[in-house]
């Protein structure tokens, strides 16, 4: 289907049953369209992960609050009759080529599918880039957020007798086991998911960016695999993956209000009129 089918912003100057629609919190000075700049989207991108590198690793020293919130998510999930990880974690745990699959698909992809998304919307969908870029920015700094006033402990480490760590038991490449890797990352940052919350972004990106059907059904399996994942290698919570959709779906909601895309979707939908872009 059409790429016109994106949802970042729509016409700020529509107009619905004889009134004005909501034309967003942004002034419109600061809505017309503009190319995104390669050397500022760097300069932002780089901001970004310099603050979440800074918010990761500035609760090491939190053990022990990690820990009881992970009892807690345990006995919430417990009475919501969620508690289904253990299982998965343990049949993961036995088949090790499953277990070195889904490690290394946790350690890269989260990564390079978003980057690959990022770039590929700054070279085909320019006209899109800078809304869904914000969303992606505020859905990362509120996880940041949780990081911070919610340190938790990932199943893995808070109940080594009942879960598999199938990054240490399997040796994995960049195994946060391993002491080297561990100092520069805090374990701790688990509530809420943001592999969950990077995948959603990509995966509804793809689906309401692309042409092609059999890409967008392929970008909204991403976020079910990464599900799958971060529970079968005990990463994750599944309130984890909960909370990480909500912040998400948090940061949607707040780009919208913002309506910085209500500008460039004209400006889109004109350009491919002239000129379509090939997905």
């Amino acid at each position: 289907m059409a790429a016109t089918q994106m949802q970042w912003g729509t016409d700020s100057a529509a107009e619905l049953g004889g009134r004005r629609r909501f034309t967003g919190l942004l002034p419109n000075r600061l809505l017309r369209w503009r190319r995104p700049v390669w050397w500022q989207e760097l300069f932002i991108i780089a901001l970004g992960y310099w603050l979440y590198s800074l918010s990761r690793n500035a609760i090491k020293s939190q053990r022990q609050v990690a820990t009881a919130h992970g009892h807690s998510v345990e006995k919430l999930q417990n009475w919501l009759h969620l508690n289904f990880e253990q299982s998965v974690n343990q049949w993961v745990g036995h088949h090790e080529w499953v277990a070195q699959t889904m490690d290394y698909y946790y350690a890269t992809l989260h990564f390079i599918v978003t980057i690959g998304v990022m770039l590929w919307l700054f070279i085909k969908r320019p006209h899109l880039y800078r809304g869904a870029r914000t969303a992606l920015f505020v859905t990362t700094l509120i996880a940041l957020a949780g990081f911070e006033f919610y340190p938790l402990s990932p199943p893995r480490l808070l109940a080594p007798h009942r879960y598999v760590d199938t990054l240490l038991k399997f040796h994995t490449w960049g195994s946060l086991a391993d002491p080297k890797v561990a100092e520069h990352s805090n374990q701790y940052a688990a509530m809420p998911s943001l592999h969950i919350g990077w995948a959603l972004w990509c995966a509804i990106t793809v689906f309401m960016c692309a042409r092609r059907l059999w890409v967008r059904l392929l970008g909204l399996l991403y976020p079910v695999g990464t599900l799958i994942v971060i529970i079968g290698t005990a990463n994750h919570y599944l309130l984890d993956a909960v909370a990480g959709a909500m912040v998400f779906g948090a940061a949607v909601g707040l780009e919208y209000g913002l309506r910085w895309t209500q500008a460039t979707w004209r400006a889109g939908r004109a350009s491919r009129r002239e000129a379509p872009v090939p997905a």
